[in-house]
């Protein structure tokens, strides 16, 4: 391998193998490749009816509870039938070596469920319940919903609701202030399907851009920052991310 290596994959390798830490940013693209629709591509069939207001946001919560729950299990079910793919995976692989940190606009959970373990969910995570009085939580396995029923906490016995971030809600300060610390530390950044338009997560990647250190963006489409990035790779999550692996597991890691 060789910075003038014409080949963008064997580019990206060459800037991540002399990499202490990795953050690794990722977006809906990188589960599209599971089959897993966006919010909006979801809303089909019974659910084309209703707006996003009407199914992520407090107020609906408040108004209508079981319609809110009702599609929340139907996405859990589509995210379970999906599952991890070879993207996920190469991202798990990449970690194994080497200090990766993965910052995620997802809240499918399925980086956790390929092996992944430094991660920071950006929007929360759609298999975590979270008690709206008392704060308590419980994690769910990622597996097809046996009931559409709302849960109930096991503390106050008040309704639960989905641990993700609705419209009009703030993103978790705590992942937030992590994906930043682990920008900070940083050696090399990639990108992984995301438009890059979505703020505050987007800011992570101007802020990347805007630094010393590498970005590798790893996208089939273009975006509003492929002009900037150092490397561009033009392809598939499921095919760049373990090819890149590969290429890093004949390069020792530093550190």
């Amino acid at each position: 391998m060789s910075d003038d290596d014409p080949q963008p994959i064997r580019r990206a390798a060459v800037l991540v193998a002399a990499a202490r830490e990795i953050l690794v940013l990722t977006g809906a693209g990188i589960s599209a490749e599971s089959g897993i629709p966006t919010f909006r591509e979801a809303q089909t069939g019974l659910w084309a009816a209703y707006a996003p207001e009407d199914l992520a946001t407090p107020e609906a919560f408040v108004r209508h509870p079981e319609r809110v729950w009702g599609w929340y299990q139907w996405r859990r079910a589509l995210i379970a039938r999906g599952g991890v793919n070879a993207g996920h995976r190469g991202i798990a692989q990449l970690g194994a070596s080497r200090r990766v940190f993965v910052a995620t606009q997802n809240v499918d959970g399925l980086h956790a469920a390929a092996g992944s373990r430094a991660i920071a969910e950006l929007h929360g995570n759609i298999w975590r319940d979270r008690c709206g009085s008392c704060g308590a939580t419980v994690d769910n396995k990622v597996a097809e919903p046996d009931t559409q029923d709302p849960a109930y906490c096991h503390r106050c016995g008040t309704m639960m609701r989905p641990d993700v971030v609705w419209f009009g809600e703030m993103l978790p300060t705590e992942a937030l202030r992590a994906a930043e610390s682990a920008l900070a530390r940083a050696d090399a950044v990639l990108v992984v399907g995301t438009s890059n338009r979505v703020y505050p997560a987007a800011a992570l990647v101007d802020a990347a851009i805007e630094s010393a250190r590498p970005v590798i963006e790893i996208n089939p489409r273009p975006t509003g920052v492929s002009h900037a990035v150092d490397v561009r790779v033009a392809d598939s999550a499921s095919r760049a991310l373990p090819a890149l692996a590969a290429l890093l597991d004949e390069a020792p890691a530093n550190g």
